[in-house]
């Protein structure tokens, strides 16, 4: 059976010539430690986003001014989540309604741009967001709204290859950057409020061909695929009915829409796992693997090595899919993860093994803690929203109950960073809360499959956000820095002491890595929802962030919305460096 994946696996070196200015697996494997490139989403494949450069440290980074803005232009505004990538004198940069930019990384100058044509028909459940691309041989590739993956060329912005990956119709779709691990290109799917199921999938790279799919609901069938493109059975995830009685298995949910990370020192790819479909847990008695989750996988073959589920049955939309980020602690490899649920949790990156869960918000009511020895959340049973058809439902609308983190999350897409230097996380944190009921629902293909109301509300009047920085061996909050808004953008820590982030408010703001102190803020004219990344050029450092105000916050958030509806829309990139080399 392991045959024709070696085989696959052994073309993906001997497709053309190589150049001298390709991206090799050797490059991505030292993406972290290059500070010339930025090469894939999370700064190196493991996602930490450190970056060794110290040119811009605590005690320069009060002289940062702008080396160049660049606009997306056009009426296609709406939530900009992209993070950069550089190689070759180049930013790649992903926009609104799957747009793609290439431009010129010392003067700012657009040198192509693709704008995929998108049907009418489409479905995104949390506004027309792109958060990135990913970089191999000499192609840029990226997802669209219409879940296809395009492949370009880096010079020309030509199309080298594009796959179908589903059917929008039926509520498919991505948004998170493709992943290159060991050669491969892999890829999650978006759609869980849609009744999709979800899954990874490994592709070459320089073809678009697949080489396996893994479902990630129990009960469905994983797949390799020969050298012809044939289908040919490799397991079924799980056991099937083991964790989902009865049939909502097959239209489970547990999409892979915030993509992956990948170790090169265990082999294994981490991916996230969404919510079960529909919300309505009443509906779908037992744990509902593989939602709510991280699973490694073995990207050789696709199986699941271990997997972790943070909130089995899930009845509050605590999406699982937040980012696994490797990291050294004691001699060993860990991952950490803050999850939606509110939970940061220390798990053995090689075994899937808990090492150590807490709380990183303040106010959590669905769960009083996390059992170390099994694992498993212990629940507090009056705030799950009720059955209702059962108790004092009128079989429309059972119990309201007050659930916090609120859906949205104690942390959602912004991605976090950990620093080498301290050994600490900093983690974009939310406090809010909701008002949540669940509701009958029957699965109509692309319809919304939720089965549940809410109604999202603040739990402070002094602020929402909060960037915290977070001991992984201790559970304790070091520091923290409130924000008004949600914070809705992610992060980057660097060896010159600094931690960098957005705020919706459209600052980027720099921190002491080890105190919290601000130390320098820019208004970049539009709320950043997006990470910042860093890069060395002719011995300057620059820095460089996404600038355009959306995401799922203004559709979703309820009361929270309403306090930052006077935010405005943009879509640019910002760069900044020191006005003389130090």
């Amino acid at each position: 059976m392991k045959q024709p994946i070696l085989w696959l696996l052994a073309g993906l070196t001997t497709l053309g010539p190589a150049h001298a200015l390709d991206v090799t697996n050797a490059m991505l494997a030292n993406d972290a430690k290059d500070a010339k490139s930025v090469l894939s989403f999370g700064m190196g494949t493991e996602g930490q986003r450190y970056s060794t450069l110290t040119q811009v440290n605590t005690k320069t980074v009060g002289q940062l001014v702008p080396a160049w803005s660049f606009s997306f232009g056009g009426e296609k505004q709406r939530g900009q989540e992209s993070q950069p990538l550089i190689h070759n004198g180049k930013m790649f940069v992903t926009a609104s309604y799957s747009r793609i930019f290439a431009v010129d990384m010392k003067t700012g100058t657009k040198l192509w741009k693709y704008e995929h044509r998108l049907p009418d028909g489409i479905m995104p459940c949390c506004d027309v967001v792109n958060r990135g691309a990913a970089l191999y041989g000499n192609l840029v590739i990226f997802g669209t709204l219409d879940a296809q993956l395009v492949a370009l060329d880096q010079e020309t912005g030509k199309v080298v290859w594009k796959e179908k990956v589903d059917d929008y119709a039926a509520g498919y779709s991505m948004t998170a950057a493709p992943l290159i691990a060991n050669g491969m290109l892999l890829t999650g799917v978006s759609g869980g409020e849609f009744g999709v199921v979800g899954r990874v999938e490994a592709r070459n790279p320089m073809t678009g061909e697949l080489l396996w799919m893994r479902p990630t609901v129990e009960g469905h069938m994983g797949y390799r695929y020969d050298k012809d493109g044939k289908g040919i059975e490799n397991g079924v995830t799980g056991t099937v009915n083991k964790s989902w009685p009865g049939e909502l298995w097959k239209t489970g949910g547990a999409s892979t829409w915030m993509g992956g990370t990948y170790d090169g020192s265990t082999g294994l790819a981490y991916f996230g796992t969404g919510n079960p479909a529909p919300w309505n847990s009443h509906l779908r008695p037992g744990d509902n693997l593989y939602s709510s989750s991280t699973v490694a996988l073995d990207v050789k073959t696709g199986q699941i090595k271990w997997a972790y589920q943070n909130t089995p049955n899930d009845s509050w939309d605590f999406d699982g899919a937040n980012e696994f980020v490797t990291f050294d602690m004691n001699g060993k490899r860990y991952g950490g993860k803050a999850d939606r649920n509110g939970f940061f949790y220390v798990i053995d990156a090689k075994d899937g093994k808990l090492q150590n869960a807490f709380p990183f918000v303040r106010k959590i009511t669905w769960a009083s803690g996390i059992d170390l020895k099994t694992g498993r959340p212990n629940f507090i049973a009056a705030n799950r929203p009720s059955d209702p058809t059962k108790g004092n439902g009128d079989g429309k609308k059972g119990n309201t109950v007050f659930a916090a983190p609120a859906f949205l999350g104690a942390k959602n897409q912004m991605p976090m960073a950990y620093s080498q230097q301290t050994g600490l996380f900093y983690v974009p944190a939310n406090e809010w809360g909701m008002d949540i009921w669940n509701e009958p629902i029957s699965y109509k293909k692309g319809g919304a499959f939720l089965g549940a109301g809410f109604t999202i509300r603040p739990l402070n009047d002094d602020y929402i956000g909060a960037l915290r920085a977070i001991d992984p061996k201790t559970g304790k909050i070091v520091w923290e820095a409130k924000n008004t808004a949600p914070l809705w953008g992610g992060v980057m820590t660097t060896a010159g002491g600094l931690v960098f982030y957005g705020t919706p408010e459209g600052f980027l703001k720099a921190l002491d890595a080890r105190t919290g102190k601000e130390l320098w803020k820019f208004q970049t004219g539009s709320g950043v929802v997006a990470p910042p990344v860093t890069w060395e050029d002719g011995g300057v450092q620059y820095i460089a962030v996404v600038s355009g105000w959306g995401g799922a916050v203004p559709l979703w958030g309820g009361e929270v919305a309403k306090k930052v509806n006077f935010l405005e829309q943009g879509g640019s990139v910002w760069v900044f460096k020191l006005p003389t080399r130090i």
